[in-house]
């Protein structure tokens, strides 16, 4: 180990030039400043060593006398020792300029980090009986995926051909006054050959915009303003970093005789008067099949009736919904004179108002009839 190199003076440096020389060293490896950090503390002590080395004028001149062994560099930029045969090129007046230049190309060579694409979204439209059922689409999308000229690295690798920067190297030398140093090629990052072109296609980005058909299935029982989620049919990542999602917003088409409330489908049945006053078995057809319903006698308007299991299957693994019923009477359009006296003898018979307790004046339903 040369106590000169390590503190980046030439062997005539004067007492002044080692003490800023460790100062400036000392702030860059000092235990205090890298807690924890081994190397540093362990790079501090040898500096420490060499500066009370030769700031000591004995130790000094023994330390001369006994002769310093060249220090080879093992890293990709670092000292190669000294030349006094010339005083080459002076690109930096400083060791300090010389630091900042290494971390450069080190935070230069450092891969970039990787990127998640972004999510894109598309809205479909399903008829109403199709979103109770479940079913497949495919969706054009148009999103940015990996070039399929350069496989997405963006580049062409441009083989046998030295880089003409370090004649196929991988270093080149430079001067610092007597100091001689070495350092990754900038041209080809230490590779010896020439850099990798940029791919034409992609402009060097790895990614490509391309119009691509993706098939979508939608579960049973997705409902309005619902989102299915296709993982990866988003933007391909920039740098090696996962794709986004394609999300899949579902409009659900209204229904002229259904509606969903849930999971459950409510529709009307319409009822005749005598089915309502007397009560009857109704057959009718839903949405799943043909269904027979009991109407109870004196079933009013509106009321419900609820069959289990008839409803809309449940896309967070739960039971399927109920299909409501709700009863709504009707009164034939067009009436017969029979028709008429039936009502009205209906009427008599009833006697009581249906509109007691309301208030106001009271009608005899027997004698309205008879009007």
């Amino acid at each position: 180990m040369d106590f000169y190199v390590l503190l980046g003076v030439g062997t005539a440096a004067s007492e002044a030039e080692i003490k800023r020389a460790y100062r400036r060293l000392a702030r860059r490896y000092h235990p205090d400043i890298n807690p924890g950090d081994r190397a540093a503390e362990y790079r501090f002590r040898e500096i420490l060593e060499a500066y009370e080395t030769l700031v000591d004028p004995d130790r000094r001149g023994r330390y001369d006398r006994g002769g310093t062994e060249p220090v080879q560099a093992t890293q990709a930029s670092g000292f190669q020792g000294f030349d006094f045969t010339t005083a080459g090129t002076d690109h930096s007046g400083t060791f300090g300029d010389l630091v900042a230049e290494v971390l450069t190309e080190r935070h230069a060579r450092r891969p970039m980090p990787a990127e998640r694409g972004a999510d894109l979204h598309q809205t479909l439209v399903l008829p109403f009986e199709e979103a109770l059922g479940g079913a497949e689409r495919t969706v054009t999308v148009t999103r940015r995926d990996r070039c399929r000229r350069c496989s997405g690295a963006g580049r062409f690798r441009v083989a046998g051909q030295a880089c003409l920067t370090c004649d196929g190297a991988g270093a080149v030398r430079s001067m610092r006054g007597h100091m001689v140093f070495s350092r990754t090629c900038p041209a080809c990052a230490g590779a010896g050959q020439q850099a990798p072109r940029a791919c034409e296609a992609c402009g060097g980005l790895g990614l490509e915009t391309r119009t691509d058909n993706t098939h979508v299935r939608l579960p049973a029982g997705v409902a309005d303003g619902d989102r299915v989620r296709v993982p990866g049919g988003g933007h391909a990542g920039v740098h090696g970093g996962d794709p986004g999602d394609l999300y899949i917003t579902v409009q659900v088409e209204p229904h002229p005789a259904v509606r969903r409330d849930g999971d459950d489908l409510v529709m009307s049945l319409p009822v005749a008067v005598h089915e309502a006053a007397l009560g009857a078995r109704i057959e009718f057809d839903a949405l799943d099949g043909p269904v027979r319903l009991r109407i109870p006698p004196g079933t009013q308007s509106g009321q419900r009736f609820r069959l289990r299991g008839r409803g809309a299957p449940s896309t967070r693994g739960g039971p399927q919904g109920d299909l409501v019923v709700e009863a709504r009477l009707m009164l034939p359009a067009v009436l017969d004179e029979r028709s008429k006296e039936l009502l009205r003898e209906l009427g008599r018979i009833q006697g009581a108002s249906i509109r007691e307790g309301l208030g106001g004046p009271r009608t005899d339903a027997a004698s309205k009839a008879g009007a």
